[in-house]
């Protein structure tokens, strides 16, 4: 009987009682504005991400830190083109598709990645423009992510560079204190609206200790509210009111500058 009361109390210890976590550890961020408003007068606006290291009892007092920081747009599916000059005449020779990847992507560190973090590590936790998945549809239904070296991702990459709508910066995030950090998030006028994630991961010696994940939306108020949810809710009548009125402002200009 005794017997049986043992076991059936070391199955509650097992099963029933609490388990106390370690502690390790943890990350406080926020952003200075999580509601961004474009108006018709938008220029860009840069973001600040600010926040702490929590540290336990049993962390050593000298460790230093290292932030990656990620921030992914809203997601969309986008097409790279190759020209090509035939007969004097650029054309479109090959196109590759871009399925559902982030339509503004920037990855932020305190410096470069690859001290960070091994290159086994930096490809499993996708740290860097080098190590995101950019899936591309290659063939008719077959989906894949190629090599950073592909001409294709590398234009696509080179492209929404160039409109500052993905960028890397080894040198962005600034540790203020031991655990204080801040960086800058730079919001191009053509930044596109809806949700952005943003992803802190924490590495210590080489290895991930902790992440933390917060956000922010960019919304369009006023008139441009206004002719985004008419393009999207009626897009016949939109179409067909723009042609109308490219077709009226033709006629008047016409009209003006008509020579009698």
């Amino acid at each position: 009987m005794k017997g049986l009361v043992a076991i059936a109390f070391m199955a509650f210890l097992l099963t029933g009682a609490p388990v106390m976590e370690a502690r390790a550890e943890r990350l406080i961020a926020s952003v200075s504005n999580h509601r961004v408003t474009i108006t018709p007068d938008y220029s860009g606006e840069e973001l600040v991400l600010f926040g702490s290291i929590e540290r336990d009892a049993d962390t050593p007092p000298n460790r230093s830190y290292d932030l990656v920081v990620t921030v992914s747009g809203p997601r969309a599916t986008m097409v790279t083109r190759r020209k090509e000059k035939r007969l004097g005449i650029w054309i479109n020779a090959d196109s590759r598709e871009f399925i559902n990847v982030p339509s503004y992507l920037a990855v932020f560190s305190n410096r470069p990645i690859n001290t960070i973090a091994s290159a086994e590590l930096q490809r499993r936790q996708q740290l860097g423009l080098n190590n995101i998945i950019l899936t591309q549809r290659v063939a008719s239904g077959d989906f894949a992510d190629v090599v950073p070296g592909d001409p294709f991702r590398a234009a696509f990459i080179r492209l929404r560079l160039q409109h500052g709508l993905y960028r890397e910066a080894s040198n962005a995030v600034t540790f203020l204190t031991p655990t204080l950090f801040r960086t800058g998030i730079p919001l191009p006028p053509e930044v596109p609206t809806g949700t952005y994630d943003i992803d802190i991961k924490l590495f210590a010696d080489g290895a991930l200790i902790t992440r933390t994940q917060t956000a922010f939306e960019i919304v369009k108020v006023g008139f441009e509210q206004f002719v985004a949810d008419a393009a999207r809710r009626n897009g016949l009548l939109y179409g067909l009111a723009t042609a109308l009125m490219a077709m009226a402002t033709g006629w008047l200009a016409s009209v003006i500058f008509r020579k009698d």
